[in-house]
């Protein structure tokens, strides 16, 4: 009885390890999306921000191109996360144009800041500031750049930006929707205005067809 029961507890003891490897084994949660996946690149026009072959790091640490963009109208800001003045309210008017779109065109429209202060505007203060405004990964992107390559962007966007104080800028307040292409179609300066304008231009990617006259 004896030889059994210490057969049993062996049994027992080599099967128990098992067990439990397989049951605390850690189930991988898939990587945070950032710039959406879009179609592969083409040959862009000169109008187009995705020509600009620069590398771009965003806040969950990917490193991509602006082409990665291509596919979907982008709604677009350039914004540097410590602003104490216009910048949050840059990024709640893109939050107003994202509400103000109908519900069937809201899930093809992605939004996009790309910050003018890549010296402090690390991955993990632009991880801090989408926790801070909750923007979504799967609708918004946040990249950081090199500054000559930063300085190209915002003067194909027509977007001027220089050091105020040590730890702000003096900087356009715009926001801008690209076409598919990256083409710009749209720019609104200012903050606090009617999502309006943006959203109509928007429609106006999404669904082309010039509406019937009654």
């Amino acid at each position: 009885m004896k030889a059994i029961l210490t057969l049993h507890c062996m049994l027992a003891l080599s099967a128990a390890p098992l067990w439990a490897v397989t049951a605390k084994k850690p189930v991988p949660s898939p990587a945070p999306p950032c710039c959406r996946e879009g179609l592969p690149p083409g040959k862009f026009s000169e109008k187009s921000l995705y020509s600009l072959d620069a590398t771009w790091t965003a806040d969950v640490g990917k490193e991509v191109k602006l082409a990665a963009l291509r596919g979907r109208p982008q709604v677009m800001a350039l914004f540097f996360s410590s602003c104490e003045h216009s910048c949050p309210q840059i990024v709640r008017d893109m939050k107003a144009i994202q509400k103000a779109l109908p519900a069937n065109m809201r899930e093809k429209v992605d939004f996009l800041l790309v910050s003018i202060d890549p010296e402090r505007d690390t991955p993990a203060a632009l991880q801090a500031f989408r926790a801070k405004y909750a923007l979504p990964t799967e609708r918004w992107s946040l990249l950081r750049g090199k500054t000559e390559d930063v300085k190209k962007l915002a003067d194909l966007v027509g977007f001027r930006y220089f050091p105020g104080s040590s730890l702000q800028y003096a900087h356009s307040v715009m926001i801008t929707v690209l076409n598919a292409e990256g083409e710009i179609v749209s720019q609104r300066v200012g903050i606090g205005n009617s999502p309006d304008d943006s959203v109509a231009a928007l429609a106006r990617l999404l669904d082309p067809k010039p509406a019937r006259k009654p």
